[in-house]
């Protein structure tokens, strides 16, 4: 009898392995696969990993561009943030995952797919959402919500002995006291010694970027090119290097945005199932990308189209947030924020420095600055007068608001 098949997304740590190793147990026929999203990782020993464990076959996905071109710029345009703190580096990278898992089920013929998330974390919430939405029919395993495997593992040290008993390779337990996840946006960091809002986070726990206090002393100047919203690219005007692929101009920015030390936040989040948690993040190259944008912003969306998008934006990160990265609204959202960019077009100039990320001006041939008519020193074809009227008619309910009182 044919064995089912089963697309688990693998990782090669202890959780995925063992998950890997149970299901074969079980009589699945595993596939492993593992998403390229910019972790440091040896894809190779994870790949031969997988077969050692007893995967039929390891799909490696190199989903790097695609994640930048598709999920980080549409985020960027709406200038997405989380609870106004978070640039949603894990969030961003779950729907490509999920979906190019449904692409590989639906290519080898099966409805069943398994992940390691755990049951009390987002993303549980975000990997099975995308499941569903590329594929109404799935079949979702996932342990860490099953009896049977709750039953048989408490924690890590169940998982240990059955990866002992079977032959896992294991590593040295060489764990830090918290728990982290990398993609070329971020790395989180969180849970163990973090858990306790009131300590401040250990300097040896941020790994993407220097403390501000070894930063150089000396100014990096920036000049990104944006067409209708999406960066072309980007300048270092201290040594030339120009960079024009989305995935380089990404990885580059991280350099840059590591050694200048951008990018570290600290935070109290709200998960979706209603948990407070604690998370420390690292985004050095998108939060450079993100404010050169909006500072472009600035001169060229017209101020209700930019004031009604900013107020869409704390929802749209929810969506994003909370694994609705695929849902009507977010689609309807997206396409409100396309056209919000039709002429976010120009250039941005932005200056590095110990942590922070400076505005240094910006052009534009789309621009809607009018420096005469701004300017405190010209009339501009400005007649002051005629706010004596604009005041008078937009005052006529604050006054009646206030003899009723």
């Amino acid at each position: 009898m044919e064995k089912e098949k089963v697309i688990l997304a693998y990782s090669g740590g202890l959780d995925t392995s063992v998950i890997l190793k149970w299901l074969s147990n079980k009589g699945f026929d595993v596939i492993a696969y593992v998403a390229n999203v910019g972790q440091n990782e040896d894809f190779a020993a994870i790949e031969k990993k997988a077969f050692a464990t007893g995967a039929s076959k390891v799909y490696i996905e190199d989903l790097r561009k695609e994640l930048v071109t598709d999920y980080v710029f549409p985020a960027m345009k709406a200038n997405t943030i989380y609870e106004g703190t978070y640039m949603l580096g894990t969030s961003l990278a779950r729907p490509i995952i999920a979906k190019r898992q449904i692409e590989i089920a639906k290519k080898e013929g099966t409805v069943y797919v398994a992940h390691g998330a755990t049951g009390k974390g987002n993303d549980q919430v975000r990997f099975e959402f995308g499941y569903y939405m590329n594929m109404p029919e799935v079949k979702i395993i996932s342990p860490w919500k099953d009896p049977e495997w709750l039953s048989q593992f408490e924690g890590r040290s169940d998982m240990i002995a059955y990866a002992e008993k079977y032959g896992i390779p294991i590593k040295a337990s060489t764990k830090k006291p918290y728990s982290e996840d990398e993609n070329l946006i971020h790395i989180s960091h969180e849970a163990g010694i973090l858990e306790n809002p009131a300590n401040r986070c250990p300097e040896d726990v941020y790994s993407l970027t220097v403390s501000p206090k070894n930063a150089p002393d000396e100014e990096t100047l920036l000049t990104f090119t944006f067409k209708d919203g999406i960066p072309l690219s980007v300048k270092n005007e201290n040594d030339g290097t120009e960079v024009t692929d989305p995935l380089e101009m990404i990885l580059y920015l991280n350099k840059v945005g590591h050694d200048n030390a951008i990018g570290r936040v600290d935070m109290v989040e709200n998960r979706f199932i209603g948990i407070k948690s604690r998370g420390v993040y690292e985004t050095p190259g998108c939060e450079i990308l993100w404010k050169a944008h909006h500072n472009l912003e600035g001169i060229t969306m017209d101020k209700e189209v930019m004031h009604l998008r900013d107020g869409l934006t704390p929802k749209y990160a929810e969506l994003i947030y909370n694994g609705y990265w695929f849902a009507p609204e977010f689609n309807m959202l997206t396409a409100a924020f396309e056209q919000s960019q039709k002429q976010v077009t120009g250039t941005s100039k932005v200056v590095l420095y110990k942590g922070n990320v400076t505005f240094a001006g910006v052009t534009s041939p789309c621009s809607l600055y009018n420096e005469e008519l701004g300017s405190m020193d010209k009339a501009g074809g400005y007649q002051p007068v005629d706010c004596k009227g604009f005041i008078n008619i937009n005052a006529i309910r604050l006054m009646a608001s206030s003899s009723r009182n």
